[in-house]
């Protein structure tokens, strides 16, 4: 697969590594360049930048793609965004509509930090292997992401749409900031949902 990685910071550098590992044609793109060229070599494109800098996405270019946002909001660092802070959307949905409503946005790559994720994949079956959660309304953009955390050592967990799910997985929800195995986040999930 050809995947494009939109910032080369703590979670896109550990990315970028995992699926060159796994096989993947990898090209990335950051505040100094090269993002146009990475959204158009690539299938999928992994968005690691801050929240705030949503709107310098190219939004024409990622039209059709699948856009897996590990972005998360922080209001000190981003900007107050009232209807996020009100609760009214999540970030994801918030990010859908940025994108004009044309690529498939999937919340993933949020929920770890990058230490984790860069040390502590392993192979399918390994009690210990960690999970990656997932949460979108396409369901086809979803099962690619959920295939390609499989392939680079996680447990992908869909936590449902962009609405559910995205609020389980964002900051202050219960599956933020979690290194869980799947026996642990079936409990977290249960009392989540």
């Amino acid at each position: 697969m050809r995947i494009g990685v939109i910032g080369t910071g703590a979670i896109g550098g550990a990315a970028i590594e995992l699926f060159e590992d796994a096989g993947h044609e990898v090209l990335s793109g950051n505040s100094r360049g090269g993002v146009a060229e990475a959204v158009e070599f690539a299938d999928v494109v992994l968005v690691a930048v801050p929240f705030g800098a949503r709107g310098t996405l190219p939004v024409d270019e990622l039209a059709g793609k699948v856009v897996i946002d590990a972005m998360n909001y922080f209001p000190a660092r981003d900007g107050q965004v009232a209807e996020l802070d009100n609760d009214e959307t999540t970030s994801s949905e918030l990010l859908w509509r940025v994108l004009g409503g044309d690529a498939a946005v999937v919340k993933a790559f949020n929920t770890m930090d990058a230490a984790t994720l860069e040390e502590d994949g392993r192979p399918a079956g390994a009690h210990d292997r960690l999970v990656l959660f997932v949460a979108g309304d396409d369901e086809l953009a979803k099962r690619t992401v959920l295939e390609l955390i499989d392939e680079i050592g996680f447990d992908p967990v869909d936590t449902g749409t962009l609405a559910v799910g995205g609020r389980l997985q964002q900051p202050g929800g219960p599956l933020f900031g979690t290194s869980v195995t799947a026996l642990e986040a079936q409990r977290l999930f249960g009392s989540a949902g």
